[in-house]
């Protein structure tokens, strides 16, 4: 019932209103019936009265048409709450998940973030548009008629209550049976979504490497057991229809061959025309009850999978953030120091950690470098400092102060980050160059452009408001890395990292960068991961890692004495008279 709290008072309002038009509409079909026995009544009689004909049949007439007209009206009213609903759902679940850190994105996995987001507020949103109605009708309908029939003949009631009790009996069975097939069916959707997805995203490497047979036979084994779950549960829902029918023709001809006998035993003409107007009354309360649970099998049938979407949607939505933000800002000298004291970090799930006791210190203006093979550690320890993850154990600092006593906003403010991967969104150069900011400062974006050495820009046709792709793929790998670091020093911070950044320029471009930024922005605290010996081997200090833990820290020239480690990497890339 929690989701519920997303409608709004709107919504509640057009609740009352369906709930409303659902009484009307119930009372207009169990009243039909009533006309339908005093016209039955009136035919039976020796006097046939032609005008109570016209009047009884007039009068079912209207009130079929007033039952058709609540309905349309019922199913405007839930069709707007179920639109609502479904946008405030997608835009909750939307913040929640961009306040999501890193962790928490291992922990849901995006595949499954986007099923959420998408499929199976969907599927809430049909329950809630189509479900609703008959979620209120039908019991409603089925006590109401049941209260009718009581006072009449015991043998037609008991007719009437063995045919629902064999009804309940089988949506109990079929209910059982079904439920936990929903559950794996959307476990599995967040499969498919995930092999798509990395189908998708890596359909270079698979062609590269002849292995489109050998994707589709990943995507086949889990869209072939999706498949196998959901004709296993559509076909035991549609055991369902088939028994409604024979319940309802069943009971049809129960109750017309035990009336046939009330009928028979009439003394009177009188008292068999009323008997057969009885006859023909609880036929229809009896058929409108079996009705009633037809409704309700078309909610059994969407209802397990609408629970399930609904638990797993609670999930995201209640899910405790692993990386817990300040709301205050604290305002401190921004002169970018950090420290790291003792820093250890594993990541969710994973018992070795990756990186174990890690202890140095960055002074402001410090460019300090960080190397080590791959898998060592490195971009771990620059996302602890951007906070994407908190330590397992050990502290960090920036300018002397705890990094999670920091609100969201002052860690923002502080350091801004060039990725490993350059993202670009699409847009313009400008919006994404900027982004972030409320308006584009001329003046600052071409600094950060002429700082990035992404004059290419200019030499387009719009220039800075030259379109871009989604995901940058009108422009080439180094290009892309350059708009991102243009934009990581547009945003003006007192720290910047370069997470392997430089890795897809060539070494002149590379080293201009490097120079450009010493020289304009020289109190600027500088925090460079890369590969090459080249781009770091002029930092002020270099770390190294290797499995984890530091190997070394220092100068070029120092490191090459006193760390093997270091040296080894160095040597693998330059002659011994370059170094």
């Amino acid at each position: 019932m929690t989701i519920l709290k997303n409608l709004r008072k709107r919504d509640y309002l057009f609740l009352l209103f369906a709930i409303l038009l659902t009484v009307g509409q119930v009372w207009l079909e169990l009243t039909i019936p009533d006309y339908s026995k005093s016209l039955s009544t009136a035919v039976s009689a020796q006097a046939i009265d032609v005008g109570k004909v016209w009047e009884y049949g007039g009068m079912m007439l209207l009130c079929a048409f007033g039952a058709m007209a609540f309905t349309i009206l019922c199913g405007v009213f839930t069709s707007l709450v179920a639109a609502d609903f479904a946008k405030n759902v997608r835009a909750k679940l939307f913040d929640t998940i961009t306040e999501f850190s890193n962790a928490d994105y291992d922990r849901f996995s995006t595949a499954s973030l986007i099923t959420r987001t998408t499929n199976d507020v969907v599927h809430v949103q049909n329950f809630l548009a189509m479900g609703t109605h008959l979620l209120l009708a039908a019991p409603i309908t089925a006590i109401w008629a049941l209260c009718k029939i009581t006072a009449a003949n015991i043998s037609w009631t008991l007719a009437v209550i063995s045919t629902v009790a064999v009804l309940v009996f089988v949506i109990i069975i079929l209910i059982i049976l079904t439920f936990p097939r929903f559950r794996k069916i959307q476990a599995l959707t967040d499969d498919l979504n995930r092999k798509m997805r990395e189908s998708i995203s890596g359909v270079r490497v698979v062609r590269a490497f002849n292995a489109e047979s050998f994707q589709n036979d990943k995507f086949g084994v889990t869209n072939n057991e999706i498949t196998a779950n959901n004709l296993f549960t559509y076909r035991a829902l549609g055991i369902l229809m088939p028994i409604m029918m024979l319940a309802m023709y069943g009971l049809t001809v129960a109750i017309y061959w035990i009336g046939a006998y009330i009928v028979g035993e009439a003394t009177t003409p009188g008292e068999r025309a009323m008997e057969l107007g009885n006859m023909v009354a609880f036929a229809s309360y009896g058929l409108q009850i079996v009705m009633a649970f037809v409704m309700l099998v078309a909610i059994f049938i969407i209802l397990p999978r609408t629970i399930v979407s609904t638990k797993r949607i609670n999930e995201v939505l209640h899910a405790s953030p692993s990386v817990i933000f300040k709301s205050e800002n604290i305002q401190t000298d921004r002169i970018g120091e950090v420290e790291f004291k003792n820093v250890g970090f594993s990541y969710h799930g994973e018992t070795s950690p990756v990186l174990k006791d890690i202890s140095f210190k960055i002074e402001k203006g410090e460019t300090f470098a960080i190397i080590g093979a791959t898998g060592s550690g490195k971009s771990t320890l620059v996302n602890l400092l951007a906070r994407f993850y908190d330590p397992s154990e050990g502290e960090i600092f920036i300018d002397g102060v705890n990094l999670k006593d920091f609100s969201v906003e002052d860690v923002q403010r502080r350091i801004s980050m060039a990725p490993q991967k350059a993202i670009l969104f699409k847009g313009d150069v400008a919006s994404n160059v900027s982004y972030g900011a409320d308006e584009v400062d001329d003046e600052r974006l071409k600094r950060s452009l002429d700082l990035a050495q992404a004059g290419f820009v200019y030499e387009l046709e719009n220039g800075i408001h030259a379109s871009v792709a989604q995901g940058g793929t009108n422009f080439s790998g180094g290009q892309k890395q350059r708009l991102s670091i243009a934009r990581a020093l547009y945003k003006d911070s007192e720290i910047v990292i370069f997470d392997d950044t430089f890795s897809a320029l060539d070494y002149k471009t590379d080293m201009l960068v490097r120079k450009g930024i010493n020289e304009n922005l020289a109190g600027l605290t500088k925090i460079i991961v890369a590969q090459r010996i080249g781009t770091i081997k002029n930092a002020d200090k270099i770390l190294v890692l290797d499995e984890g833990e530091i190997k070394g820290i220092g100068r070029h020239e120092d490191l090459l004495n006193t760390c093997p480690v270091y040296r080894e990497i160095a040597l693998s890339q330059l002659k011994e008279e370059e170094l």
